[in-house]
């Protein structure tokens, strides 16, 4: 037989005190002593009082609860920005649903009407790649439920983004194999368009070629997706281009696609850096182990997690003043994938 939940109202029998005083003194409210408020919590761990959180979040208008969405978490940064969002929410006495979406559009709005749905007090989320338009979002924020989205952006619907200079990390890993390299033929496997750091990314692709005045070919701009099938796909078409017309050198989206991509050279039997070079966007925590290591940009992830962590909190507690565009620096990790040999 299961025992039965101890309530304030036992502890307060327990204690010889009110209710009252039990409830304020477990919910860390005024007019409590400190004696009496170690007193109140030494008798609830003592008799193994376990609040009722549904009960309490009816009287506070909060569960302390926020819901996070990302796209996968097979790759290093979603978890790595994850144990950032925990830190911070954990700190501050919020608990996480975690949720994916697979980068599955339906599958996202599904999760996002039920984290509303639990009443959570506030969604962090990165935005499924088949994601086409706004809607659901725009619904959130019209509904006041706040929202921040990390890594991913969505501009213009009312909601903070924290993410990183995709452009900027982009443009200067594509110099570097301009500059250091000479690598004339470049080639970029990116990501989808409608979402943020694809487009970003592609645009500081091109901006290096054109501030450098380096040839630009069209069909050396192959769609990669953000996962390993689908720079495989990718390199894979490259490589069916006549041998005069193949790259010399890749920029991958990120380094999954990266990672396709160099099992597709391979596979090829051409060499890496020798025949084509490679460098990815991300630092996953398997490029430095590639049978030849990758050349990448390393994002913060965790500090990303941290930030929108901490903006989401602030818009729940109503201390987060206008909207912002949080964006952190990037870094480049180089590796022999590029042709150095570091």
């Amino acid at each position: 037989m299961s025992k039965k939940r101890v309530t304030a109202k036992e502890i307060a029998r327990e204690l010889g005190i009110s209710v009252m005083t039990v409830s304020r003194a477990l919910n860390n409210r005024p007019n409590v002593d400190a004696e009496t408020r170690s007193r109140v919590q030494e008798a609830a761990r003592r008799l193994g009082y376990v609040p009722n959180r549904i009960a309490k979040s009816l009287v506070l208008q909060r569960t302390h609860i926020i819901g996070v969405v990302v796209p996968e978490i097979t790759h290093s940064f979603f978890p790595e920005a994850i144990r950032g969002i925990e830190e911070v929410a954990s700190h501050a006495g919020y608990h996480l649903i975690l949720t994916h979406s697979s980068e599955d559009a339906d599958r996202e709005e599904e999760v996002l009407h039920l984290l509303e749905s639990q009443r959570v007090d506030g969604i962090l989320i990165s935005k499924a790649q088949t994601v086409k338009e706004n809607r659901t979002y725009r619904q959130l924020v019209e509904r006041k439920v706040p929202l921040v989205f990390f890594d991913r952006c969505v501009p213009g619907i009312g909601a903070d983004c924290v993410g990183v200079d995709d452009e900027v990390g982009a443009k200067r890993i594509t110099e570097h194999l301009i500059v250091v390299h000479g690598y004339r033929r470049i080639a970029h496997l990116c990501g989808p368009q409608h979402v943020s750091i694809g487009k970003a990314r592609l645009d500081g692709f091109k901006k290096a070629l054109q501030e450098n005045q380096w040839p630009f070919d069209e069909e050396l701009i192959v769609e990669a997706g953000f996962h390993e099938a689908g720079g495989y796909r990718a390199m894979k078409t490259l490589l069916q281009l006549p041998p005069e017309r193949q790259p010399r050198a890749v920029v991958a989206v990120n380094d999954p696609a990266a990672f396709g991509a160099m099992k597709a050279i391979q596979e090829a039997q051409l060499s890496i850096p020798e025949d084509i070079a490679i460098v990815g966007f991300s630092d996953d925590l398997r490029a430095e182990l590639m049978r030849v290591p990758l050349t990448t940009v390393r994002q913060p992830a965790y500090e990303v997690g941290r930030k929108a962590a901490e903006r989401l909190i602030e818009a729940i507690e109503g201390s987060s003043g206008q909207i912002m565009e949080i964006v952190l620096a990037t870094e480049q990790i180089i590796r022999r994938s590029c042709g150095c040999n570091p």
